[in-house]
């Protein structure tokens, strides 16, 4: 389960980063390895609500540094 929900959200990420899939890692930082701003932040999140079906509160979304702690946070 763990790895489908990585591989959707490298998906996600790729395609709005437009970064190739071998840069994203579980230890990947959003914002120091692929230089996401805050904008990039924003609409990952909102890709990854439509995608899983969860709702991303704002205080747990500025937690997110790697895409493991994403990946943890949509497996809970």
């Amino acid at each position: 389960m763990m790895q489908q929900t990585f591989e959707q959200l490298r998906t996600i990420i790729c395609g709005i980063l437009s970064v190739d899939a071998d840069q994203v890692t579980m230890e990947t930082n959003l914002i120091e390895d692929l230089q996401a701003d805050s904008l990039d932040v924003v609409e990952i999140i909102m890709q990854v609500e439509n995608t899983f079906g969860v709702e991303v509160e704002d205080e747990d979304a500025d937690k997110f540094k790697t895409i493991g702690d994403v990946v943890a946070y949509l497996e809970k």
